[in-house]
């Protein structure tokens, strides 16, 4: 055989030469054809895939700044949580995505759905926020099943948290997504949708200190979201940290004395204003909505008849009850028809026309003088006295004392009450002032409102001898760099240079309510510390008859027709640091239920080791 043999001479070899040949051929074919397909059919749905193979822009937001109390104890912090939002741009299968997710997590198809047309409003860059603060094990599913998940983003945020539960939720406030309305003010002008706002109290009256500035992450993802790499980011810059007046062992000891009632309790510095205890009951979990309320839990907190969302503190009207005998006491003695030392005898009821006005002690009390009619709450007393002082009168005594108008409180909403006087009630009414509504008007009753913040001033501005404060909450803010961005400056509202007799007169009474035998409040004095106060007991309905009484003593009455329980008071009664008021709904008698609480803001206040000097009987 040659070394080149003729095809004749080798069949075999050109039958496989022919087959090798049409394989290749074919294979380029379909290569050919596999290219045409990309490049001619397919280009639509690949040109969209690669274009998915990009930078994607997240949001870092900016922890809120932290809130702290007088004393530097943490209030309000932030903590982080896990949140899954979808891209819309990414999810091709809405339904298929939500049926996964819901299977992986036990949850419902129609929440996510929800979430979902929620969401819809915000931009097309922004995802939707779908479950919000999940649990470490409900994230790793999500991770681990992210193949199944498309166009979905597991991302950790900072959310509200609150070291002491529920306390102070009035005062702190609480945070909701920025609304339409709000987008369309120029004050949120650099707001998105979707972004958290302080709705209510200090998160909104400080939002432009405590929002903080949101940073960016830039990150390349491939067609399946995934991340590849991180490109830039910059970072969120935290909010201003707010250091406010109240002294949270108070606050604490406050809450815990109001207990399951409804109510408010307000503690002031009576030297400057600054706030050391807001409190109203019930109260609202604040961390409910950082994670956002549902429709089901906000229906629940409107529905309750007890109102936990009304900030009863600042928004509540009460008659004061027997609390506003001083303002009436303090506008006799500007009279030259009666002093301190002036008597009238009370045999439990008075005379006007037809009609009479009792007095809470149905065998009266015999003759009284000023200082019994407060230490032992006389109504005769004050009925004769406020006769002789006119409505006119004692309505501008009230207001030089701070009732009957807003406080000033920074938070805004603040109710004014009502202190009527002859005026008012011919704009009102159109009809004339009688006496019978002087002598309601007296004990606190008829038409005069005030609220627990207004109980307080006036309170206060007894004790330090006629100057109301404006109460102040924040002591100061701090920012980033430790210096200090905003400082509290004490504000006068009102100052009145009161007699000093008429002033001691008051004020040696207020003593004796609480610190001698037949005194009001006797059974709740401290020995330690002396304080000065007065109850007051508020009727709800009309003056009620024997049997109704009675039958209230009994606890019998409804609830909502029970009396209001009042308490004001200061300490020391000598060298006075402190103004509490406590107001009780339908508590019952001030003496029982209202001055008892007082009693343990006392004691909590008065045992830290910066007062003890207040302890020693040389101060009392």
């Amino acid at each position: 055989m040659s070394l080149n043999p003729s095809p004749e001479e080798t069949p075999g070899l050109r039958r496989r030469f022919i087959i090798s040949s049409l394989i290749v051929a074919g294979i380029f074919f379909v290569l050919a054809l596999r290219l045409w397909y990309l490049q001619i059919l397919g280009v639509d749905h690949y040109r969209e895939l690669s274009e998915r193979n990009r930078i994607r822009y997240l949001a870092i937001e900016a922890p809120r700044g932290t809130i702290f109390d007088r004393h530097g104890t943490l209030l309000v912090d932030n903590r982080p949580a896990f949140t899954v939002s979808a891209l819309r741009q990414e999810v091709d299968d809405r339904e298929q995505l939500f049926q996964n997710l819901g299977q992986l997590l036990e949850i419902e198809v129609g929440q996510l759905e929800e979430r979902w047309q929620a969401g819809r409003g915000l931009p097309g860059y922004r995802a939707i926020p779908l479950l919000e603060d999940i649990g470490r094990q409900a994230m790793e599913k999500v991770q681990e099943h992210s193949i199944d998940l498309p166009g979905l983003l597991v991302e950790v945020k900072s959310f509200r948290s609150y070291p002491h539960g529920e306390m102070a939720a009035h005062l702190f406030g609480y945070l909701g997504e920025v609304s339409e309305d709000d987008l369309r003010q120029t004050e949120f002008s650099s707001y998105r949708s979707g972004e958290m706002v302080g709705k209510t109290a200090l998160e909104r009256m400080f939002e432009e200190k405590l929002r903080g500035s949101a940073g960016q992450k830039r990150i390349e993802v491939n067609v399946r979201g995934r991340e590849l790499r991180q490109v830039t980011t910059r970072n969120p810059l935290p909010g201003q940290r707010l250091y406010l007046t109240i002294d949270a062992n108070l606050q604490r000891v406050a809450e815990e004395a109001l207990g399951e009632n409804a109510g408010a309790v307000v503690a002031l510095d009576v030297n400057n204003g600054e706030v050391l205890a807001f409190v109203s009951l019930p109260t609202f979990d604040p961390a409910l909505f950082a994670r956002g309320v549902s429709s089901d839990e906000w229906q629940e907190l409107i529905d309750n008849p007890q109102h936990p969302m009304t900030n009863k503190a600042l928004r509540g009207q009460y008659p004061p009850g027997s609390t506003f005998k001083m303002a009436v006491a303090l506008a006799a003695l500007e009279t030259d028809a009666v002093k301190a030392s002036t008597k009238f005898y009370c045999d439990g009821r008075i005379h006007l026309g037809s009609r009479e006005f009792r007095c809470w002690k149905k065998n009266g009390h015999g003759a009284v003088d000023l200082h019994k009619a407060i230490k032992e709450s006389c109504d005769v007393w004050f009925y004769r006295a406020g006769l002789e002082a006119g409505i006119d009168r004692i309505a501008s005594v009230a207001r030089r004392l701070g009732l009957g108008e807003p406080t000033g409180f920074p938070f805004g909403g603040e109710r004014s009450g009502l202190i009527p006087n002859r005026e008012w009630k011919k704009k009102r009414f159109g009809t004339s002032w009688y006496d019978g509504e002087t002598v309601n008007s007296s004990i606190g009753q008829g038409f005069v409102l005030t609220t627990p913040l207004q109980l307080a001033s006036m309170t206060a501005a007894l004790a330090n001898g006629g100057t109301v404060w404006r109460p102040q909450i924040v002591q100061k803010v701090v920012n980033l760099e430790g210096d200090t961005d905003w400082v509290l400056k004490p504000e006068k509202l009102t100052e009145t240079a009161w007699p000093k007799e008429s002033l001691q007169a008051v004020q040696k009474a207020m003593e004796s309510v609480v610190n001698d035998v037949g005194g009001t409040a006797w059974r709740s004095r401290l020995e330690e510390v002396r304080f000065a106060g007065k109850t007051g007991t508020a009727q709800v309905v009309r003056r009620k008859s024997d049997e109704e009484e009675k039958a209230q003593e009994g606890d019998d009455i409804s609830y909502q027709y029970r009396d209001h329980a009042l308490f004001v008071s200061y300490a020391p009664a000598k060298n006075p640091q402190i103004a509490v008021a406590v107001v009780v709904e339908h508590g019952g008698h001030g003496s029982s239920v209202a001055a008892p609480i007082a009693r343990a803001v006392y004691e909590a206040y008065f045992s830290e080791e910066k007062n003890e000097d207040v302890w020693s009987p040389a101060q009392q």
